[in-house]
C-alpha cells in the first residue's frame, strides 16, 4: 500500500487522538507551560511513545482477533469471581468514568464557542451534546470518522497556528527535551500521562479498527494510522505548551484554560484568541463523542453485549453517558467527587489493563504469528510500570493532598 493510500485509510487513529486531546489536556497542558515553559516537553515525548505502544498494541488485537478488549477480557477468565471482577471493573472505571468526565468535555467545548459568540456555556453545552448525539444516533461509522478525522485537523490547525504566532524560543524548547522533574511537578506530570494514556481509548481502538478494516491484510495501514494520528495528537498538546510558555511568565500558576484565553487577547490580538477557542471547542466536541462512544464498546464487550453502532443496548449505554454530560452542562454544577472517583478508577485501571493486553499479545491461540516481539514485551512492561506510578500517584492526590 502506498503512502497516498494509508493517508486516505486513516480514521481509527483521529478517534484516538481526538479523545485524548480533549479538554482536560489543553488544561493540564496550559498549566504545564505557564508555571514550568518547556521544562515538561519531555514528558509530551514519553506519553506520545507509550500510547503508540499501547494502541498499537490494541490495535492489533482487534483486527486479528475480531474480538475488542472487552470481549478478550471477559473470555480470558473462567473463573466466575475473576470474570465478575474484571466485568465490574471495566463498567464502573470506563462505564461511569467517562460519564463523569463527560460533563467536563461537553463544558470544554461549550466554553470554546462562548469565547467566540458571548453566548453562555449552559446554553452551548446541551446544544453540542445533542449534536453528538445526533451524529452517534446515525450508527454511520464512515460519517463519524470524517467528522473526527476534520475535527482534529481543525483542532491542530487553530492550536499549531497559535504557537506559530507566539515565536516560541527553540534554544529553551530543546532544553526541555532532557528529562527532569521540578520541584512540584510530579503531578502535573502524572496528570498529562494519564490524560494522554488513556484505558478506554484501548477498548474504543480494538473495536473501531474493525469498524475501518477487514483483517490481518490490512496491519500495516493500522500501524500507519495509528502511530501517524497519535503523533499529531503530540504536536497539538505540545503546541498547547509552547503557547502558555510564552503568554504567561515563567512560574505563573493558573487554574484553568479561561486564563489562557484572557491571556491570549491583549498580548496577540483577538484573531489568536479565536483560533484557541476553536481549538478547545474542537477538543471538547470531539471528546463529548469519543468518550460515551468508548465507554459503549467498553461496557458492551465486557458484559458480552453487541458491540454494534445501531444496536439498542449499545445505544443505551453511549445515550445514558451522553445524557450524563448534557444535564450537568446545563446547570453550574460541578460533580467534583464523581470526577475524583473516576480519576482513581481510570487510574488503577489503567496497569491492569496494560497487563492483560500485553499477556493477550503473547497469546498464540488468539494472535497466531502476530504475538508481540520481544522489544514489544519490554516497552510494554516499561509503560505499565509507569502506569502504576501515575495509579500511585492518583490515589497519592487524592487522599493525602
Amino acid at each position: 500500500m502506498s503512502v497516498v493510500d494509508k493517508i486516505k485509510s486513516i480514521g481509527p487513529g483521529a478517534l484516538v487522538a481526538a479523545a485524548f486531546v480533549g479538554p482536560g489536556t489543553v488544561t493540564t497542558a496550559s498549566v504545564i507551560g505557564a508555571e514550568y515553559a518547556y521544562l515538561l516537553v519531555w514528558t509530551i515525548a514519553f506519553s506520545i511513545l507509550a500510547t503508540i505502544v499501547l494502541q498499537e498494541m490494541s490495535a492489533r488485537l482487534g483486527l486479528v482477533s475480531n474480538e475488542g478488549l472487552g470481549e478478550a477480557l471477559r473470555d480470558e477468565f473462567t473463573h466466575p469471581l475473576l470474570k465478575g471482577v474484571a466485568v465490574a471493573l471495566v463498567v464502573s472505571a470506563i462505564g461511569v468514568g467517562t460519564a463523569a468526565f463527560q460533563t467536563g468535555n461537553i463544558v470544554g467545548g461549550a466554553a470554546g464557542l462562548s469565547t467566540i459568540t458571548g453566548i453562555s456555556e449552559n446554553v452551548w453545552g446541551p446544544l453540542i451534546g445533542v449534536v453528538a448525539a445526533g451524529l452517534l444516533w446515525t450508527g454511520n461509522y464512515k460519517l463519524i470518522e470524517r467528522v473526527f478525522v476534520g475535527l482534529v485537523v481543525v483542532m491542530g490547525l487553530a492550536f499549531v497556528l497559535n504557537a506559530v504566532v507566539v515565536r516560541p524560543d527553540v534554544g529553551s524548547f530543546s532544553v526541555g527535551l532532557v528529562p527532569t522533574v521540578p520541584e512540584g511537578s510530579a503531578y502535573l506530570i502524572a496528570g498529562l500521562v494519564g490524560t494522554t494514556v488513556v484505558g478506554y481509548n484501548l477498548f474504543l481502538h480494538a473495536s473501531t479498527v474493525q469498524e475501518r478494516w477487514d483483517g490481518a491484510q490490512d496491519l500495516a495501514a493500522c500501524r500507519f494510522d495509528t502511530v501517524g494520528m497519535v503523533v499529531v495528537g503530540g504536536l497539538i498538546t505540545t503546541a498547547i505548551v509552547v503557547t502558555a510558555a510564552a503568554v504567561f511568565p515563567n512560574g505563573t500558576q493558573i487554574d484553568d484554560v479561561g486564563a489562557m484565553a484572557d491571556q491570549l487577547e491583549p498580548v496577540f490580538g483577538g484573531f489568536a484568541l479565536t483560533f484557541f477557542a476553536i481549538g478547545l471547542f474542537a477538543a471538547g466536541f470531539t471528546s463529548s463523542m469519543s468518550a460515551p462512544l468508548a465507554g459503549a464498546y467498553a461496557t458492551a464487550g465486557a458484559l458480552g453485549w453487541e458491540r454494534d453502532l445501531t444496536a439498542t443496548r449499545f445505544r443505551a449505554i453511549w445515550m445514558t453517558i451522553l445524557g450524563v454530560g448534557i444535564v450537568f452542562s446545563a446547570l453550574d454544577y460541578n460533580p467534583v467527587d464523581v470526577i475524583v472517583f473516576a480519576q482513581v478508577a481510570n487510574g488503577l485501571l489503567l496497569p491492569i489493563l496494560a497487563v492483560f493486553l500485553i499477556y493477550a499479545m503473547n497469546n498464540d491461540e488468539l494472535l497466531g504469528e502476530h504475538t508481540n516481539s520481544r522489544l514489544q514485551n519490554l516497552l510494554g512492561v516499561a509503560v505499565t510500570i509507569v502506569a502504576i506510578g501515575i495509579g500511585l500517584q492518583t490515589l497519592y492526590d487524592v487522599l493525602v493532598l
